[in-house]
């Protein structure tokens, strides 16, 4: 067997939000080149993760939170069935919903 990464599957979830990673390197005021070099990793595969083509690994992604200052939570995927902080909760059945003053 090789010692080389396997690749990800034609249509398996990325690790990472492309458009997350690109909004926090903008609101860093860095360049995929700059942001890439920090990283240690190149500026071809760093634009291929913001354009969706390839996957960021999860140590990628702890390098990338720490060079941008933002939470490692910011730059990972939504996983469908897993609830976030932002997700709206329903009332129960039969309650009435709460109205704002």
């Amino acid at each position: 067997m090789s010692d080389r990464p396997q690749r990800r599957r034609r249509g398996a979830p990325f690790h990472h939000a492309p458009e997350a990673v690109t909004y926090a390197r903008e609101q860093a005021g860095l360049s995929q080149k700059n942001l890439a070099e920090r990283c240690g990793i190149s500026q071809s595969l760093m634009c291929d993760i913001e354009a969706g083509r390839r996957n960021a690994t999860p140590a990628t992604l702890r390098r990338m939170a720490a060079v941008l200052n933002c939470p490692l939570v910011v730059l990972q995927s939504k996983r469908p069935g897993v609830p976030t902080s932002t997700d709206k909760t329903e009332a129960p059945t039969g309650m009435p919903e709460r109205k704002a003053f």
